[in-house]
């Protein structure tokens, strides 16, 4: 018998998530507050739940993917929340990008009806969802990653076991401080170049080739960035300079790549070269 998965949040990425899922077979059971991604997904042979709660009714794992602290804690833990439905013993895995502080605060509710919490970001996006490339950084217990590992590699096979409860999250914070950093070299780098009258595959090429090699600056100059992700980094940053505060720590390149997001992912999504 297919193992029950139930999945919340059918945005850009956790949509593409949640078709391997149906492809791979699963009795999944979706809920989005969106139909159209709710339409995707029963084509894709997965059936559609009318709350979060009937979500937890369902499922023995469930993947939650949404935007920030708030809905996470609302479709976790509202009124009609997926710790209303769920049954002891369910696994509830947290996908999204939020403070350390709320994974601890809802794995405490949720232990006292004996759900266990994994709080395992992903890196990849969108075409990571799709081409099955995803990186999953998964906080936790060994046993939970156990049982879950399944799921996840229906979307990839690079799943780092991080450690325990709420290192999956430091983990994928520090990992957004370094991406926007290379956002942001890669932006200057090539802005200069191309004020410079440099072809840019030229300096791609020798980006590519010298010690400035990096994914993201390789790909720089042919980059088209979808508008809505500066949304999602500036919240991202915006974690990383707060949990840097907890740690004592000044983080000027945070708060540098944050300021410069609207050069860095220009409104009109183009190649953030001008």
């Amino acid at each position: 018998m297919a193992m029950k998965v139930g999945f919340i949040g059918l945005g850009v990425q956790g949509k593409h998530l949640a078709i391997n899922l149906a492809q791979a077979g699963y009795d999944l059971l979706v809920y989005d507050v969106r139909s159209e991604p709710l339409q995707e997904l029963a084509a894709a042979g997965a059936r559609i739940a009318l709350s979060c709660r009937e979500i937890g009714q369902h499922a023995e794992v469930v993947e939650t993917c949404v935007l920030d602290d708030a809905q996470t804690e609302e479709v976790v833990n509202g009124a009609n929340g997926v710790l209303k439905g769920a049954k002891p013993g369910t696994l509830l895995v947290i996908h999204s990008t939020i403070r350390p502080a709320t994974i601890h605060r809802l794995a405490e509710i949720a232990a006292k009806q004996g759900v266990e919490v994994m709080d395992v970001p992903v890196s990849g996006s969108e075409a990571g969802a799709k081409a099955k490339t995803m990186s999953y950084m998964a906080g936790g217990s060994a046993a939970g990653l156990a049982k879950c590992r399944p799921l996840f590699e229906t979307s990839g096979s690079k799943i780092q076991h991080t450690g325990g409860l709420g290192t999956g999250i430091r983990a994928k914070l520090a990992h957004q401080l370094v991406i926007t950093l290379n956002m942001l070299g890669a932006y200057e780098g090539m802005l200069m170049g191309r004020k410079a009258g440099l072809d840019p595959e030229i300096l791609t090429a020798v980006i590519r080739e010298g010690g400035a090699q990096s994914r993201i600056a390789e790909g720089w100059a042919k980059r088209v960035i979808r508008p809505s992700s500066r949304r999602v980094f500036y919240k991202d940053l915006q974690l990383v300079l707060e949990f840097g505060h907890e740690l004592g720590l000044s983080l000027p390149g945070a708060a540098l790549a944050q300021q410069m997001l609207d050069a860095i992912i220009p409104a009109d999504g183009k190649e953030a070269t001008r």
